[in-house]
């Protein structure tokens, strides 16, 4: 090849590779970053996204201009020039990639690095997942309990996740991080909201006929907003029952027990698991006092099985997600309806 035609070769490349890039790159592809996790992801995406654009505009147009430049000539059915290869070219093209995908990969390790690293005082919540909805819930606020993921602007979060049932997954697309939740392990994930507004909370694992119903919402707040939720109405959070039961019966509903429970006090007809309605019988033929049996079989629900029931069903969970006051409070919301319903 001339010195001229290599010259307008590699300009060639070179500019179709800038406008690949510039052309991927412009429109904006990715939602919003809200959080400071997000915006160094988005940095990876676009660092990889530019090199790898770069490179095949570069491969494509030295193949077109090739075609081009170097076609065959009508009724020209001689052999081409003998060519056996080119050391600086071989040297390059192995040089080259092999700087640019160590460069990935110690930009991508830096990025997981700085994201899984929690600040010096996160604020944990706790992420249960359940067919077909979200609940939230508070450690540092007597284990406050809410349908909506509300977290302070600027501040490191620890969501600590959880499911009830079967395989979900957590995504805000805002935070540009997702994660499973598998029944049985309890995965975290590290954000540190820095834009205040109102996210989508998606399930994008396929959990069952809801499945697209499962949503919620992300509400970053100013830290003397959130400050001020979290701290109201903390009596009934810790589980502190009002009269008549109350707390104990709206347990029984949020945890979803009345999805696979019978109980007339409840109005649950759920028949995956024991009628709780005999719960007295149950307790007799495990032979253990009734307040007992019922502790236990919510805390440590494999302890005892009832007769043509199944190991493993129920949430083994339960005595980590409740506080011992809202545990206390369901337990004796069932016993007293389990006394109430044998009279």
């Amino acid at each position: 090849m001339r010195r001229g035609s290599f010259v307008q070769l590699l300009l060639f490349a070179v500019v179709a590779g800038a406008i690949g890039v510039a052309i991927a790159i412009f429109p904006n592809w990715l939602p919003p970053a809200a959080s400071r996790e997000a915006g160094r992801i988005h940095f990876v995406f676009w660092f990889v996204t530019g090199i790898c654009i770069f490179i095949f505009s570069i491969v494509a147009a030295v193949l077109a201009y090739s075609i081009w430049k170097f076609r065959r000539k009508p009724d020209d059915d001689t052999d081409g020039p003998p060519i056996h290869g080119h050391t600086g070219l071989e040297i390059a093209w192995t040089a080259v990639p092999a700087l640019l995908v160590t460069a990935i990969a110690v930009v991508s390790g830096v990025v997981l690095a700085k994201d899984d690293a929690a600040g010096a005082d996160p604020l944990h919540v706790n992420v249960v997942a359940q067919q077909f909805e979200w609940t939230f819930y508070y450690p540092t606020y007597h284990n406050k309990m809410s349908p909506v993921l509300r977290l302070p602007v600027n501040r490191s979060v620890v969501l600590t996740m959880t499911s009830k049932d079967v395989i979900h997954s957590f995504w805000v697309p805002q935070f540009s991080q997702k994660q499973d939740v598998v029944p049985g392990i309890h995965p975290t994930l590290h954000i540190t909201p820095d834009k205040i507004g109102t996210y989508p909370v998606i399930c994008t694992e396929l959990c069952g006929l809801g499945h697209a119903l499962m949503r919620s919402q992300s509400i970053v707040m100013p830290v003397s907003a959130f400050d001020k939720w979290a701290s109201a109405g903390t009596s009934t959070a810790s589980g502190v029952a009002p009269p008549g039961g109350q707390e104990g019966l709206a347990l029984f509903k949020q945890e979803g027990c009345n999805s696979c429970h019978t109980l007339t006090a409840a109005g649950a007809t759920g028949t995956i698991g024991p009628d709780l309605d005999k719960l007295q019988a149950d307790a007799a033929g495990a032979g253990k006092p009734l307040a007992a049996f019922v502790h236990e079989s919510i805390a440590d629900p494999n302890a005892y099985i009832a007769p043509g029931y199944p190991r493993n069903v129920m949430p083994q969970d339960f005595a980590h997600t409740l506080t011992s006051a809202q545990l206390t409070s369901l337990v004796q919301f069932l016993v007293s309806s389990a006394k109430k319903g044998s009279s």
